[in-house]
């Protein structure tokens, strides 16, 4: 049978941080977890959007428990300055849902001289996952929750000197290497976790095609005309409903039989019921897992001890 937010266990109790919580999947992953007693931060960077989504929440679930954090992810002193403001306010987490990002945009960088795609994507959530990770030592057998993209076979080469971009900027490239960075990082969380012997699971889901604003900004980008007409088109066809397309992340982050290491996505790749799909063993080479993990200690310059 098709896993569905009515396998959600009961999370009461549960202290779950979802960023990019305001909008998109994240919403949806807020209000699926809300709605199961989990107490939810939704970190987001737009405090408008954030009261809006908490408001709508509340409203369909006027019991639950919800905060605000406020955190620019293109930012590391912003990441810096949410994650101690909320270990100070919630010394164990239970869930941590990676689920912010940008896709295929113009070339921008971030505040700190990052290419945007890989700087928001991956080294903010490396560093935001890192400064947490006292607190989610402490929480009860904590998940933490990466999303990756099928765009991540499109990346090129991984350069350690240069990781978004090899040779002329490509955006679609940019982003493939992001989310490959995102499945990459959270295999080796899990990785040393269970080296260090610690009851963390790290996950990967995948959410395939969702009607979200993130897409909705991806066909903007395209070149007027045909191109961009017929991208919107393949969207309406194929895409889900944001709810299902969160379903991937959620189940990720709640199934108990859920294990670290694994990767949720829907069954016909861009659509369909959650399920676990098979990794490729070269995901997995252990150099260059362990590349990138040095690559973005030396960037964030953040030493992530497990």
């Amino acid at each position: 049978m098709a896993w569905t937010a009515a396998d959600i266990p009961d999370l009461t109790g549960k202290v779950v941080v979802v960023t990019g919580a305001n909008t998109g999947l994240g919403y949806q992953t807020t209000r699926a977890l809300a709605g199961e007693g989990a107490k939810v931060v939704i970190a987001a960077r737009n405090l408008k959007k954030a009261e809006a989504a908490r408001t709508m929440v509340l409203e369909e679930h006027p019991d639950v428990q919800l905060e605000i954090l406020e955190i620019d992810l293109a930012s590391l002193a912003s990441v810096a300055r949410a994650a101690g403001e909320l270990v100070a306010r919630q010394p164990s987490i239970d869930i941590l849902v990676n689920n912010a990002g940008v896709m295929a945009i113009p070339q921008r960088e971030t505040a700190d001289g990052f290419e945007m795609q890989f700087g928001v994507n991956h080294l903010g959530h490396f560093a935001l996952t890192a400064q947490l990770w006292p607190a989610l030592v402490a929480g009860d057998g904590a998940r933490i929750v990466a999303i990756t993209s099928f765009a991540r076979r499109y990346r090129g080469r991984f350069d350690p000197t240069d990781p978004p971009v090899v040779g002329e900027y490509n955006r679609w490239k940019a982003y493939g290497q992001s989310k490959m960075a995102n499945l990459r990082f959270a295999l080796e969380l899990d990785r040393r976790a269970n080296r260090a012997g610690l009851p963390i699971a790290s996950l990967v889901a995948h959410p395939g095609l969702a009607h979200t604003n993130l897409l909705g900004e991806r066909t903007r980008y395209e070149p007027r005309g045909l191109r961009r007409r017929l991208a919107g088109r393949w969207v309406e066809r194929f895409g889900m409903e944001a709810s299902r397309g969160a379903l991937s992340q959620v189940r990720a982050a709640t199934d108990p039989a859920a294990a670290g290491g694994r990767l949720y996505a829907p069954r016909f790749v861009v659509n369909g019921a959650s399920v676990r799909r098979p990794l490729l063993p070269w995901t997995r080479h252990t150099n260059q897992l362990e590349l990138l993990w040095e690559v973005s200690e030396q960037m964030t310059g953040i030493r992530f001890e497990i």
